[in-house]
């Protein structure tokens, strides 16, 4: 096997991972990661140092990528002059605030904002698309945000420091009641453990609660500080800080930890891009590309492709009590029935999802999600034995009085639950 042969199958898996995560349609997508190793083969000798050679074969893929979207859009030829109110409404559901918020703004506002975030176009392209300088282009599109933002119903709002004024010290009673009405299909965009949406302008903090004292154990704040780019895939920057509550009712000082994500919305999936954190002092990046890393922690889906937004009714687990069972499937998740969680004083409409260790083995999650999309109530199980090198004991000794679950046969002991500020 050849030096370049060996250099590409290292990096074959990554190639495909970036190259799927740029083009959804599959067999286009095989063209590109053809066309691009055969580039790769052709100028290998080229690459004076062979030490970047994942970096330029990702280089290479994301030029014909662009090539690509350039071709089809010749294709799909559109007239921007004549851009109908219904498309700029971006396919606009009554309660889509984005795109009611777009309708409010002159007809040149609405133009140029749906050509550089809706049609994914550069300034200079704009500038070719609407024949005026590339100038021209900075200035509309800075005063057509500065609009957007003025109108838009949730401005920014950092919550701060102060999370015990905003999270419970004591996580309030609940109760959960199974309806006998039919389960909805939902569409939570969620990222998946970390409850916010990666769309401009979200934020939300979430705590932590073991049981059975039911005390804030830790908690985090989670905010998209403006947009960012990653191997030429457009998404979001959160900006997400831990807190460790353990020594705050001893000393009133939380401990805190600072991530940074890169996450992406689009039509099907929320998914992770890149996440970077400081560890000994030293920052650490992993992105979608990166093989293990970054799928054990952020990855998910075929490829990375992230959580499927839309959520049905599948029959593929069974609840009766506290008897769960799957289907033969290792991984699985699915409604399990309609509920009403009352919270705080209020009582929302669920449906509960429920995951048999798909994100985290052996672990299972239950998670009331309501019409909005937006979880109202996370609760976590872990598996008798889970962990037991680490505690030498299993959940059931240690948590005696937790309620527990019996999946396949197995038993679950609850652990903690989470709520946010989208409740309080």
């Amino acid at each position: 096997m050849s030096e370049f042969e060996t250099m590409l199958l290292l990096n074959l898996k990554s190639l495909e991972r970036f190259v799927n995560y740029k083009v959804n349609n599959r067999e286009d997508a095989q063209d590109i990661i053809q066309e691009a190793c055969l580039i790769a083969s052709q100028k290998f000798d080229t690459l004076r140092d062979k030490a970047l050679f994942k970096a330029w074969l990702i280089r290479i893929a994301n030029n014909k990528c662009v090539d690509y979207y350039r071709r089809k859009s010749k294709i799909e030829t559109i007239s921007f002059e004549n851009v109908s109110d219904a498309e700029l409404q971006i396919e606009k559901k009554t309660e889509n605030a984005v795109a009611e918020t777009i309708d409010l703004l002159p007809e040149t506002d609405k133009r140029i904002l749906y050509l550089y975030y809706f049609y994914d176009l550069s300034q200079k392209e704009i500038a070719n698309t609407l024949k005026i300088p590339v100038g021209t282009v900075k200035s509309r599109l800075h005063y057509a945000k500065e609009k957007f933002k003025e109108l838009y119903p949730y401005p920014p709002k950092f919550i701060g420091d102060d999370i015990m004024k905003r999270l419970p010290k004591i996580l309030p009673e609940y109760k959960i009641e199974k309806t006998k009405k039919k389960p909805f299909s939902v569409e939570c965009e969620e990222l998946v453990g970390w409850q916010i949406i990666p769309r401009l302008n979200e934020e939300l903090s979430v705590g932590l609660y073991y049981m059975p004292g039911r005390e804030l154990n830790g908690c985090f704040e989670a905010k998209v500080i403006g947009e960012a780019e990653i191997y030429g895939i457009r998404g979001v920057e959160i900006l997400a800080k831990e807190h460790d509550m353990d020594n705050y009712y001893r000393t009133e000082k939380v401990k805190e930890n600072e991530r940074r994500f890169i996450a992406q919305l689009t039509d099907t999936h929320s998914r992770f891009l890149a996440e970077t954190h400081f560890e000994d002092g030293v920052r650490k990046v992993h992105t979608f590309i990166d093989d293990d890393e970054f799928t054990e922690n952020w990855g998910y889906g075929e490829d990375n492709c992230g959580n499927p937004i839309l959520i049905e009714h599948k029959n593929l687990i069974s609840v009766r009590g506290n008897i769960v069972v799957g289907n033969l499937k290792p991984e699985v998740v699915d409604i399990v029935g309609r509920y009403d969680v009352t919270i705080n004083g209020k009582t929302y409409d669920t449906v509960c999802v429920m995951d048999l260790n798909c994100f985290n083995d052996p672990v299972v999650s239950e998670q009331y999600i309501d019409e909005n999309g937006r979880t109202v109530l996370f609760r976590r199980f872990n598996k008798n034995d889970w962990g037991y090198e680490h505690y030498n004991k299993t959940w059931e000794e240690m948590l005696p009085e937790n309620e527990k679950l019996i999946v396949n046969g197995e038993t679950y002991v609850h652990w903690y639950d989470c709520i946010s500020t989208y409740i309080l």
